[in-house]
């Protein structure tokens, strides 16, 4: 299908991906305005980062775009939730969340996206809505001395050719010496394993380290209690909400060690610093004004409508049976092009027998696992300094993370702005274990009520970042909370979660689906969909919608340009080693460095 784009437009969009190249940029860029209108209708499914990704990237480029979306509002996990009855004298609700964002600067392809959202006053849109932190604070419980990890660049990155395996193993020491205090002998060894991973050849990280447990890759069994708690739990269960036992070390260490730790720290491959929260509620600082864009682009929306199920028939998929939330309303919905954009949760009661035997990679979608990452916001009176970036409560039964929100919200006036005027700050936190009993009650987080689960969550941040007499948080200071509505029946026999996480067990990857089917008209995006990423976050839903669109213009033959795509930084100077090392697992031997 011709769609009346210039020579130039085209000639535009492959000199920009050109320009990208040394980063990773794997295709073309496209166009930065609405094209010329004459293509198809496209049918997108659920208003989420993907979804609305897939219509941003489709509205550009000239194809009529519908998005439906399960509830009222557009933006899924990453959305704001207002407080209900939080708001007074002409103020906005306290704004509470599905659970806190974060935005590290290995991300790439959100961060394009965010800077073409225009928001006024910004040069770069919405990208410069990003505010950077300082610190990691990896608390401790029962008075032990806390961990402050700069998150800042140690130093001044090499010149090409001069990145080693020593030089990176000399600044990696330095910085996690530093850090953890750790004996020198467990952070050689940790320091060496993640040498072994940065040398490791696609084919062995794709066949040998999916399969091998982060726990096991980094023999924490053999090291003391400091270690675990840092290296695997902390960097498992507390970031992906995957137990170390199960997480795949593709995914934990290609992903946070690799480009967080290992590359952010040494300021390679960055799109900017390496933590970045927006500096406000997230729909405020990014949602409506992307929203707001795509309408000005032709994007419709219809909200509170649930997809039931998406119609194969003779070899294409000829529409979607839909509902209201609470099942009335039943209607189908036809488009020429179908982009799913659901969770997979939500996404596999969608595809009925016809449709999976039509492409045998839907089936292989239910064994991928989901679980609880479920968070919970505090507003208190004062301002709340536990750390200028992420808490990591390290000995947490239930795996807490939080972030001091209003001190990076520095174009807002809290209390002028929000609820009744008493909060000036909101201390978001996120349970990622809820099969441990906690501290308060000693049940797990699935047995208790919403008030107990609060509370629970709150002494384990208390005893985390405070000191015996002395605490951070103080119980006096809290005006109220807000939990995730998504969760539901708590302290009863069948508590349920709506907005589950996808986890990464080992394995999982053989599980995951491509964006193109084997259905012409059928397309997946979601952060479940095999991508360069291979993460349950906003950027792995951002990449597989723009891998989506290119997997629906080459089936629509479309001259358009196609959607640029940022794989995770690769140094050159490490490509000998790597292709040493597939020579090596090729003939059944260990990688140069692993040591055993």
């Amino acid at each position: 299908m011709r769609t009346g784009h210039s020579r130039r437009t085209l000639l535009k969009g492959a000199a920009a991906g050109a320009a990208g190249g040394a980063v990773g940029v794997t295709l073309s860029a496209g166009p930065a305005v609405a094209a010329p209108r004459g293509q198809g209708h496209v049918a997108v499914l659920g208003g989420g980062v993907s979804g609305l990704t897939a219509a941003h990237e489709l509205a550009e480029r000239g194809y009529r775009v519908t998005v439906y979306e399960y509830y009222d509002v557009l933006g899924g996990k990453a959305r704001s939730i207002p407080v209900p009855g939080s708001a007074a004298a002409g103020r906005k609700p306290l704004p509470g969340e599905h659970g806190f964002r974060f935005i590290p600067g290995f991300y790439r392809n959100l961060p394009d996206t965010l800077r073409r959202i225009p928001y006024p006053g910004n040069a770069n849109g919405v990208h410069d809505n990003l505010r950077s932190g300082t610190e990691t604070l990896f608390a401790r419980s029962g008075g032990r001395a806390d961990l402050r990890f700069p998150l800042r660049r140690v130093t001044t990155p090499p010149h090409l050719g001069d990145l080693t395996p020593a030089w990176i193993r000399d600044q990696l020491l330095s910085v996690l010496g530093l850090a953890t205090r750790m004996p020198a002998y467990e952070l050689s060894y940790f320091v060496n394993r993640l040498l072994v991973f940065l040398t490791s050849c696609e084919v062995r990280r794709d066949q040998q380290w999916e399969r091998v447990p982060w726990w096991d890759f980094i023999r924490a069994e053999d090291f003391s209690e400091e270690y675990r708690r840092i290296f695997a739990i902390g960097q498992s269960r507390n970031l992906t909400a995957t137990k170390a036992e199960e997480s795949s070390t593709r995914t934990v260490a290609g992903v946070y060690m690799e480009n967080f730790l290992a590359f952010g720290l040494l300021g390679l491959g960055q799109d900017g610093d390496i933590d970045r929260v927006l500096n406000g509620p997230t729909t405020e600082a990014w949602l409506d004004p992307w929203v707001a864009h795509l309408r000005s682009l032709g994007v419709e929306f219809v909200l509170s409508t649930s997809v039931r199920d998406v119609l194969y028939e003779n070899g294409r998929i000829a529409g979607v049976r839909v509902t209201a939330p609470d099942g009335t309303d039943a209607r189908t919905i036809t488009a020429d092009h179908y982009v799913s954009a659901l969770p997979v949760e939500h996404a596999r009661p969608t595809w009925g027998p016809a449709l999976r035997a039509a492409d045998p990679q839907l089936a292989r979608c239910d064994a991928l696992r989901t679980d609880w990452m479920v968070g919970v916001q505090y507003f208190m009176r004062t301002r709340t300094p536990m750390v200028n970036g992420h808490v990591n409560c390290l000995d947490s039964p239930w795996s807490v993370t939080a972030v001091g929100q209003a001190q990076f919200w520095d174009t807002h006036d809290f209390p002028a702005e929000y609820g009744d005027g008493r909060a000036v700050d909101c201390v978001s936190a996120i349970a990622s274990e809820w099969d441990k009993p906690g501290i308060l009650y000693g049940k797990t987080a699935r047995q208790c009520t919403r008030e107990e689960f609060v509370a629970e969550v709150w002494a384990q941040l208390q005893d985390a970042v405070g000191v015996a007499g002395d605490p951070v948080l103080k119980d006096e200071d809290r005006v109220a909370w807000f939990l995730d509505p998504a969760v539901t029946g708590m302290g009863g026999p069948d508590p349920a979660n709506r907005e589950q996480l996808l986890i990464h067990p080992v394995g999982s990857l053989y599980n995951r689906p491509s964006a193109k089917t084997a259905v012409p008209n059928f397309f997946l995006a979601g952060d479940y969909v095999r991508t360069g990423m291979n993460l349950a976050s906003m950027e792995g839903a951002n990449e597989a919608a723009r891998h989506a669109v290119n997997a629906l213009l080459e089936a629509d033959r479309s001259a358009a340009a196609r959607c640029a795509t940022w794989g995770h930084y690769q140094p050159p100077e490490l490509e000998p080693l790597k292709r040493v090392d597939e020579l090596r697992y090729r003939l059944g031997l260990p990688n140069t460095f692993d040591l055993g």
